[in-house]
């Protein structure tokens, strides 16, 4: 036909296509071992000289290819696979990235079964190759993006669950704050008459002619000055959880401290415990107040003792810990990385399960039986930490025993002296004509403040607010006063002082309260030169600080 092409006109549009392509033809010969490539295949392996032998072009494969080429062909040919397809490198090129061949060819075999033909193409697939190999990267690259940004996800959702936890466990310190706020005032107005009371019949006891009446009397006193006592450390140890506890810390030795508390433990854990402690050489100073850390051992012994109803033993030890970012920033509440005291009581009880200790430090949760426990012991210990600026941790186990570890911020200075904690033996009394103004908007309270510094010689004015005071402030003079902190009419005891001072310079100054709230108390501590006494007092504690102030 006239529309056809001939041969020369297809053997140059073959060639054109080769090269359009870059693909190379090829025949091999195989029993003879002879290659017949076209001229675009003998340019694609950079072969300027061929000598028709199968082997010289084996050779232009990339060696570390060769072993793999050579056995996939063989494979093939014992297969009797009909399609050869086998991708390689190709060496004896210029320097540069590696050039890919693919080959893809069809096997012709022999009556005996052996190849005889082998008829394919050869195509450069180094672009591709290079193609996939960028894909391949952005793909990891995109994987790896995906990865970081999911790391970043689950991190901002850590942030945010601790911030929800954080914030959680902050309400529930200001609702439990408020709750104990509104009842700690009242209660301790009303556990200062209860107690005064009972200290009055104390004092008076003595008096009485011996009889079976009076020894009745006197041991009912006591049972009852022993619950109110036990009344007025529950309410203390609602204010310890809610970090309102009024603290006044000071640099001191733990290791003192501790030793200094064991002959009281030893007694107080009774025969079937034994205690031992391990306290340790060079241990740093730290800051905190001795009297709730005390109360915080007494705490942890007692829960330790009750752990092991047959006996057992309670171990206290001291350590210098450093406290690092690895350890605090996964914790729920913010603790500073750094150095820190440690603290740790441990015992050989039945341990704790997980969602035990999860609990442990909620206020008023107990596995003691009903009537056992108030559920507030580690709670004071948790609040007392926390105010202090530290750290508390339980580890237990079933079967394990539980070990509460305290860490305390490690304080650079001297430790102060120990204060002197021996029981008065005679009520200090009044030094001449001395006089005092005692504020106090509870009329028992009052009469009952008045009454004891009476007793005790000095001259005694009254009033129940802020406004009051001054005025009586201004026709009198005045040695002490004595102000409750919590008071109707738009004053408190501070801005009373305040004012007070500012009428009278030098003027001495004894708050009480049952219930600090920010008006005495900041960041946990009283605020510098502010003297305090809680509610409720007995008549040796008011006598004691009284003439103390008054001495100053």
């Amino acid at each position: 036909m006239s529309g056809a092409i001939g041969p020369s006109e297809s053997a140059e549009l073959l060639a054109l296509a080769q090269e359009a392509g870059r693909v190379g033809i090829f025949e091999w010969q195989v029993q003879a071992g002879i290659l017949q490539p076209s001229a675009r295949f003998l340019a694609l392996y950079g072969l300027a000289e061929f000598d028709g032998r199968y082997d010289s072009w084996v050779k232009s494969i990339h060696r570390e290819d060769q072993l793999r080429v050579a056995d996939l062909i063989e494979t093939a040919f014992a297969a009797q696979s009909r399609e050869m397809h086998v991708e390689f490198r190709i060496g004896g090129l210029p320097a540069g990235p590696p050039q890919w061949m693919e080959i893809r060819a069809v096997v012709f075999y022999g009556d005996d079964g052996q190849p005889v033909r082998v008829v394919g193409v050869s195509v450069d697939v180094t672009e591709r190759k290079r193609a996939m190999a960028e894909l391949r990267a952005f793909t990891e690259a995109l994987e790896e993006a995906v990865k970081d940004r999911t790391r970043a996800l689950e991190a901002e959702n850590e942030a945010r669950r601790k911030a929800e936890e954080s914030l959680r466990q902050a309400q529930k310190m200001e609702a439990v704050g408020q709750l104990t706020g509104g009842i700690a005032h009242d209660f301790n107005n009303l556990l200062t008459i209860v107690v005064g009371g009972l200290d009055l019949i104390g004092r008076q006891i003595p008096e009485l002619p011996q009889s079976p009446a009076a020894a009745r009397v006197a041991r009912a006193r006591d049972m009852a000055l022993h619950g109110a006592q036990r009344a007025s450390t529950l309410t203390s140890r609602l204010l310890a959880f809610s970090r309102q506890q009024a603290l006044v810390p000071q640099a001191l030795d733990a290791n003192k401290l501790v030793a200094g508390t064991c002959d009281f433990l030893r007694r107080t854990l009774g025969e079937p415990v034994s205690l031992e402690t391990v306290l340790a050489a060079g241990l740093w100073r730290t800051f905190a107040d001795p009297n709730q850390l005390e109360n915080a051992l007494l705490n942890l012994a007692l829960n330790a003792r009750d752990a092991m109803p047959n006996g057992g033993k309670v171990t206290i030890e001291t350590a210098n810990s450093y406290l690092d970012h690895a350890y605090v920033d996964p914790l729920m509440e913010p603790v500073e990385a750094g150095q820190y005291v440690m603290i740790a009581v441990a015992d050989t009880g039945g341990g704790m399960d997980r969602a035990t200790r999860e609990r442990a430090f909620d206020p008023f949760f107990t596995t003691k039986g009903i009537g056992k426990g108030t559920g507030l012991g580690l709670s004071q210990v948790y609040g007392f930490v926390r105010q202090s600026g530290g750290h508390v941790r339980i580890y237990s186990e079933i079967g394990e025993g539980t070990t509460v570890k305290i860490y305390l911020r490690r304080h650079v200075g001297e430790a102060e002296a120990a204060e002197d904690k021996g029981r008065q033996r005679e009520a200090p009394r009044a030094i001449g004509a001395e006089t005092i103004l005692v504020v106090e908007d509870d009329d028992a309270v009052r009469a009952y403040t008045t009454e004891v510094l009476a007793e005790l010689g000095y001259a005694v004015l009254e009033a129940r607010d802020g406004a009051s005071a001054l005025q009586v402030l201004e026709s009198h003079r005045i040695d002490l006063l004595f102000t409750d902190v919590v008071m109707p009419g738009g004053m408190n005891g501070r801005q009373l002082a305040d004012e007070a001072m500012l009428r009278r310079p030098g003027l001495k100054v004894l708050f009480t309260t049952g219930y600090t709230r920010n008006a005495i108390v900041h960041h946990g501590r009283l605020d510098a030169g502010v003297e305090m006494i809680g509610k409720p007092f007995t008549f040796g504690e008011l006598s004691a600080r009284v003439r103390a102030l008054l001495d100053g």
